[in-house]
């Protein structure tokens, strides 16, 4: 069973498994499925409750901060319980383009050569740790919400918006894979 659990699900195994989540949500506790929205409950109760952005019940939506650690916690087990020892599969043509801007590691899911802390000092490092995580939180709260929030549930539920999110996502995505980050990683 553990070695089942190893290898990734095919799409057809596990996106109808995502996609039940958002029927199961709505029927049994009238829920939304999202997770950018735990940062907001988890900022409302550390917070002070004189910032108005932040006055509201977030003690209703305490369920999505155990959705969200949940996840969290399913990350810690997969890592140090189900990884599969074997090396990362990489496409050939995908290492030889890789290999052009210094990434020749694949030990871990996400490079080292890029993404370590004497990396984050350097022009290339910040640009892409810290300007882009800006830029996600900043898109995330100008959408009103993540992937998982429009992609997922707001297709689900035929929301217009959600379908401008997710045509925006995606080419948003197609522009930074094709054109942005090439430029970054030959800094």
């Amino acid at each position: 069973m553990i070695e089942f659990l190893k290898e990734p699900w095919a799409w057809y195994v596990a996106g109808p498994l995502i996609g039940l989540t958002v029927p199961a949500l709505l029927i049994l506790g009238n829920k939304s499925f999202g997770v950018s929205s735990s940062l907001r409950h988890i900022c409302a109760s550390c917070l002070p409750a004189n910032i108005p952005f932040f006055k509201y019940e977030w003690k209703k939506e305490i369920w999505n901060l155990l959705f969200v650690f949940g996840i969290f916690l399913g990350g810690v087990i997969t890592v140090n319980l189900l990884s599969n020892p074997d090396p990362i599969a990489v496409n050939p043509k995908l290492v030889a383009e890789l290999a052009t801007y210094g990434i020749t590691n694949y030990d871990n899911l996400v490079p080292t050569d890029i993404m370590n802390w004497e990396t984050l000092f350097s022009l290339k490092g910040f640009l892409m740790m810290v300007v882009g995580g800006f830029l996600v939180g900043f898109g995330t709260r100008y959408a009103g919400g993540c992937t998982s929030g429009h992609s997922i549930m707001g297709l689900a539920n035929l929301q217009w918006p959600s379908l401008v999110a997710t045509m925006s996502f995606m080419v948003g995505g197609f522009i930074m894979a094709n054109l942005i980050l090439p430029f970054i990683l030959s800094l």
